[in-house]
């Protein structure tokens, strides 16, 4: 799997991580858990778009390529 995958593919799994902490931090009132899942939210966020990044290089090269 390309790097650009791979970045996505974390990103997306930090946030549906980060989704269900901080829903489980809700339910039982525990701010710290609630917080730590906000984080992963945010630590997924930036996963994506540092994927999302290398693709627009990846594709933005192939056209200067003639690809």
């Amino acid at each position: 799997m390309k790097d650009k995958n791979k970045d996505k593919m974390d990103g997306m799994k930090d946030k549906v991580k980060g989704n269900i902490k901080e829903a489980a931090g809700k339910i039982t009132n525990d701010k710290k858990k609630e917080a730590e899942g906000k984080a992963d939210q945010a630590k997924g966020e930036v996963k994506e778009k540092i994927g999302k990044m290398k693709d627009k290089t990846d594709r933005d090269h192939d056209r200067q390529d003639g690809i």
